[in-house]
Order: C-alpha cells, then sequence, then structure tokens
C-alpha cells in the first residue's frame, strides 16, 4: 500500500493534469490497445504495481474526458476536487453504509447531507431521501413510494398482497417524460404503456390547461428540465390540479431541479416544494463522481414502507436512521460521504455560483453559434442548447466531426423532429474560454464539410 497508493496518486494527478490539453474523445490508436485487456485470466498473481500500471497506461488513454472542461455530452458534471477527495477516503474506509449500528461515520454524514440537500433545493425540511445510483432508480424509489401511498388510501397493501387485483393507478405524464421514468414504472408494475400522454408546449412544457378531470388513484409525474432544452414543466398548476383530487406529483429533475438552488433561477422551478416526491442526480449538477442518484419524498413512512428490510441478523434496534430502510439496496457504498464534501466545500453560495455560470456560459454558446448564422432551437434558460446545422444529414455529419476532431464532445438528439446538436453545459472546470474554443472548433468543423 504505501508504493501502490502513491504511485496511483502520481498517475491520477497525471491524468487530470491532461485533461485540458488532451482530445475529448480517445484516439483510434487508444482504442485499438484496449485489445491488450482482453486476454485469458492469468494463471497467478501479478504484482498489484502491474496491474495499475496496465489500467492506466493502456485504460487512461482510452477514455473520454469527461471528466474534463471541455464534455458536453449527457449532461455530465466534472468531478470537484473535494468530491473526489472524498470518494478515494471513502473507499479507503470501504463501509457499507446499510446500518447505523455497522457503520455510524457514514450514516451521520449521508443524514447531514440529505438535511443540508433539501435545505439548499428549497424542499420540505420534514422530508427524507435516499442515496442511489441515478436518475432512473430515484424515480423507482420516490414512484414505490407513490404507488405504496396511493394503493394504501385505496384499502391496498401493495408490499404484502403485490398488484395482482389491486385497484388501479392511472399515471399521468407529459409527451416528453425522460425514459428513465417509464423503465421505472414498468418495473414496479405500473406498466410503460398504460400512461396517459399529456401534450407538451414548443420547449417540451407539459400543458398544465389540458390535464384531465381526476378519479381514483391517480400519479401525476412532472419534469423539471427537459433532457433536450431544459426547460420546466409548470410545477405550481399541477400541483394545484392534481392535490385538489388527492393525487400524488412526482418531480423528476435530474438536473432541473437544481435550479430551485440558484436566486436567478430558481422561479424556473417555482411550485417545485408543493409536490409529493422528486428524483435528481448529484453527478450532474453538484460534480461528484459517478455514481450519485437523490430521491427525496415528502412522507418519510411512505418511502420506509416501501424500501424497508428486516432480518434477525441485522442489526437495526434503536432510533438511529438506517440507510437501508430507504433504498432498495442493503450492500451499498457510501454516496454520500461526496455529496456532503460538495456542499461542505462550496457551500451554499458556491452552489448557486456554480449553477449560474453553467447557465451563463450555455447563453455564451448559444450567442456566438446564434451569431454566426446557425439555428438554435430551444429557449435557453437553463444549460442546454440545441443547435442544428441544416437538414438531419448534415447535422449528423458535423456531430461526428466535431466529436472526431476532439476540442470538445457534443452529442446528437431529434427534438420535435429536427435533428440538432446538443450541448449540455455541466462542470465546475468549463470556462469562457473552453466555450470560445469551442465554438471556434464547431464552425470550422461546419465551414469545412
Amino acid at each position: 500500500m504505501n508504493q501502490l497508493l502513491p504511485d496511483t496518486t502520481t498517475r491520477a494527478l497525471r491524468y487530470l493534469a491532461g485533461l485540458p490539453t488532451r482530445s475529448v474523445a480517445p484516439s483510434p490508436e487508444a482504442m485499438a490497445r484496449l485489445a491488450e485487456f482482453d486476454t485469458h485470466l492469468p494463471a497467478g498473481p501479478n504484482h498489484p504495481a502491474e496491474t495499475l500500471r496496465l489500467l492506466d497506461e493502456v485504460g487512461s488513454p482510452a477514455t473520454t474526458a469527461m471528466a474534463g472542461p471541455r464534455y458536453f455530452g449527457f449532461v455530465t458534471g466534472g468531478a470537484l476536487p473535494a468530491t473526489l477527495a472524498a470518494n478515494w477516503l471513502a473507499s479507503t474506509w470501504d463501509q457499507n453504509t446499510a446500518l447505523h449500528r455497522a457503520a455510524p461515520a457514514t450514516a451521520v454524514i449521508e443524514a447531514v447531507a440529505l438535511r443540508w440537500l433539501l435545505d439548499v433545493l428549497q424542499l420540505p425540511p420534514t422530508a427524507t431521501g435516499t442515496f442511489v445510483t441515478g436518475a432512473t432508480v430515484a424515480n423507482l424509489c420516490a414512484l414505490a413510494a407513490a404507488r405504496h401511498t396511493l394503493l394504501k388510501r385505496a384499502g391496498w397493501d401493495v408490499e404484502a398482497d403485490g398488484l395482482f387485483g389491486a385497484p388501479p393507478i392511472t399515471v399521468i405524464v407529459g409527451a416528453e417524460i425522460h425514459p428513465s421514468v417509464t423503465k421505472a414504472l414498468g418495473v414496479l408494475g405500473l406498466g410503460r404503456n398504460r400512461v396517459v400522454k399529456i401534450p407538451v408546449d414548443n420547449q417540451g412544457r407539459l400543458r398544465s390547461e389540458l390535464l384531465p378531470t381526476l378519479c381514483g388513484p391517480t400519479l401525476i409525474i412532472a419534469q423539471a428540465g427537459n433532457v433536450n432544452t431544459g426547460a420546466c414543466d409548470p410545477i405550481a398548476a399541477i400541483c394545484r390540479h392534481a392535490h385538489a383530487a388527492g393525487a400524488w406529483v412526482h418531480v423528476d429533475g435530474a438536473f432541473g431541479l437544481w435550479a430551485a438552488a440558484a436566486p436567478t433561477l430558481n422561479s424556473i422551478v417555482a411550485g417545485v416544494a408543493d409536490a409529493d416526491s422528486w428524483a435528481t442526480d448529484a453527478h450532474k449538477w453538484l460534480n461528484v463522481p459517478y455514481d450519485c442518484g437523490l430521491a427525496f419524498v415528502r412522507d418519510p413512512l411512505a418511502l420506509q414502507a416501501a424500501m424497508a428490510i428486516a432480518a434477525a441478523y441485522l442489526p437495526t434496534e434503536g432510533a438511529q436512521r438506517n440507510p437501508a430502510d430507504f433504498t432498495p439496496e442493503l450492500s451499498r457504498r457510501a454516496r454520500g460521504v461526496e455529496v456532503w464534501a460538495a456542499l461542505h466545500s462550496l457551500g451554499r453560495s458556491g452552489i448557486a455560483s456554480l449553477i449560474e455560470r453553467n447557465c451563463a456560459l450555455a447563453r455564451r454558446f448559444a450567442a456566438q453559434l446564434s451569431a454566426a448564422g446557425l439555428e438554435i432551437l430551444n429557449d435557453v434558460v437553463l444549460n442546454q442548447v440545441l443547435v442544428t446545422f441544416g437538414d438531419a444529414e448534415r447535422t449528423t455529419r458535423v456531430i461526428a466531426a466535431i466529436q472526431a476532431e476532439g476540442t470538445c464532445w457534443a452529442g446528437i438528439t431529434v427534438w420535435q423532429g429536427r435533428t440538432a446538436m446538443r450541448i449540455s453545459v455541466c462542470s465546475w472546470a468549463t470556462t469562457e474560454a473552453d466555450v470560445d474554443q469551442s465554438v471556434a472548433a464547431i464552425l470550422s468543423v461546419n465551414g469545412s464539410l
């Protein structure tokens, strides 16, 4: 360990130092070397230093520079220095953060982080939360709590008796619902196709005036941050309509929920605290290492009823909060340590500054691309920019070319019938110079085709 960990530090620092200047996409030569991993299982032990060398010398060059300042794909943040360091230390602790009695340090740190998150996201202070892998599982947890409550009100114990013969739950979503939500609905037995889809406007916002009259157990799923445009549903109006009929409102806010933490942007998610549950990611706008999703539920008992576990060998007695009672997992790493580190190192003003700065950089992208004669397809309200280069074929070629050129990385999408480049600005490390350099590369590639 005394030799291996310093070597790891040296290699990691070298990797980080190279991010600003390297190609964001790995080179074909680096990709070809990945074949060196595909060997027979070694017959005997290798020295750990040799294992690390192979990982670094072959693996590092073949990575996409997602932790760097010019990766704009998949709404991915980098890793703040404090969160990377916390990740290393928490991995050294190697705590299974399922039960308070078994892992008191990480259980307490997670509980504090959840309390701070409720504060910074302006959610009800009496709500509860849990750390999971990402927004898909966060949505699943919150929707499981909704399923529990809606069926309990109808006289049905879904955890004990399952869904066979249960009263039906009407699920209402916007037409631009994210597939992670429909996946969660399918896993929960509520059906990917058994949903009522409400039309959206030209930015992807659910048109709340088209919500139907509600009757019986009903779940409405709103969106904070459309994955293409960044637009947010009118959550306050949706909640008023839903709660008048006893319906549950869940907010899928994988990245858009973080607008609540920024004073200049929180009006975009007005009314979000009126919902009954929420899902978001910390590995997006809070810039912690992968993976870290977050689910929050207004009624702590609802989430606990849907997720709690008990067995004779588990030390669950006492009044302390056991993280395993709020998540599908029993064995789980201490994801909350990195979140605590991000919140502690940034503070309230630092979080707001990070989010507001990214949104300003997105507007800078849009302004420069528009000034060059390209069409921006969305209102840039948060950190998402959609730009088209003409027809679908040309836009596709430009995106492939800019990814291969390596200055930056942006993905492809189709927005209301138009093929577009999607630029997502999420990293703490991105600067105005990175935007300007990326725009110059995009325009150069577009001009050369």
